[in-house]
């Protein structure tokens, strides 16, 4: 059963304008992507193009100014269809997220438990009650907190005590769909480890349909069954985690790839990447391929013809003239 669907999805943003006209910025350009019950599926790309954007899309969570086209299905529903108050029921119930900044998601004058009891009582019109601060510390016990830091406030817990809150809060109505935003930024590699493994386990005891988004490729790789990789708004490249880390056939996906260490292999930290200068202004981008004027690869065909994704093999698919070339 497919839980979420986006078909042909686009975020434009639109600022306000000042002196002059303001510049139209696509962040999101045609993304299409479709989750399965019980899977978990990656999104990689470096900061800017456009993985927290689809996130918050999901929801309806996007800041004024932003014009979304395409669709979001959730369970088949348009979410960009539903009226307030079906929107309001959806949130926490069928999809919820944990976003990457614990420390700004939480109210710092509320107890953590309050929150969490907040949203149970939000969704089920169950009162506060013993039943109820049961289950809150239920859910706390059941992301690796004693039930007692349901007293606690925000600050008085370490940076991955806060990130499991977040993950309890989302947790809560008991959501069919999980997206974790970066949901391992600012902690430290211990503390990832554990953050990745309670988020796996959870999503495996409940058959959760989840949105790993992250720049670590390695990561996902290791979590995910499938992945998919962004660049300037555009997925570039799809597939089965594991043939797309160990084979990537678009050049982004190579640097990426190349970009982190292997653990036991000490040539891989002088590997270069072939991967120079930044990602392009969004509100500027190159013709063509967005990513041909930092590609080693690139031929005078890149710097004109826009290439979609093509079929790269069994079950994969990427954006890249050479890729159209071998397959095609």
């Amino acid at each position: 059963m497919t839980v979420l669907e986006l078909r042909e999805l686009t975020v434009t943003y639109r600022p306000r304008a000042t002196r002059g006209a303001a510049a139209a910025v696509p962040a999101v350009r045609g993304v299409d992507l479709a989750i399965e019950r019980g899977d978990t599926v990656g999104l990689a790309g470096e900061s800017g193009c456009g993985k927290s954007t689809i996130a918050a899309a999901v929801l309806r969570l996007l800041p004024p100014g932003a014009e979304v086209g395409g669709q979001v299905l959730l369970d088949g529903e348009d979410v960009y269809a539903m009226k307030p108050g079906r929107l309001r029921a959806v949130r926490w119930t069928s999809a919820a997220i944990v976003f990457q900044g614990a420390l700004h998601s939480l109210n710092p004058v509320q107890r953590v438990g309050d929150q969490i009891a907040e949203v149970i009582s939000l969704h089920s019109q169950q009162r506060r009650s013993t039943g109820l601060r049961v289950q809150v510390g239920g859910l706390l016990e059941r992301v690796g907190l004693p039930s007692t830091r349901a007293t606690h406030y925000p600050h008085q817990l370490s940076g991955g005590q806060k990130q499991r809150v977040l993950i309890a809060l989302a947790l809560a109505c008991g959501p069919q769909l999980l997206i974790a935003d970066e949901p391992t930024t600012a902690l430290d590699v211990m503390v990832q480890a554990q953050v990745l493994e309670l988020l796996a386990d959870l999503q495996r005891e409940q058959q959760m349909a989840m949105l790993f988004i992250t720049h670590d490729l390695s990561v996902l790789a290791a979590t995910c069954q499938r992945l998919a990789v962004m660049y300037a708004g555009r997925i570039v490249e799809g597939g089965p985690s594991r043939d797309l880390f160990a084979d990537p056939q678009h050049p982004y996906t190579r640097a990426l790839a190349a970009a982190f260490p292997r653990i036991g292999d000490p040539s891989s930290r002088l590997r270069p990447t072939g991967l120079a200068g930044d990602p392009p202004d969004p509100a500027a981008l190159p013709a063509g391929c967005a990513f041909h004027p930092r590609c080693a690869v690139a031929i005078d065909a890149c710097a004109s013809t826009d290439i979609r994704l093509v079929s790269a093999g069994a079950d994969r698919s990427a954006a890249c003239v050479h890729v159209e070339a071998r397959h095609g």
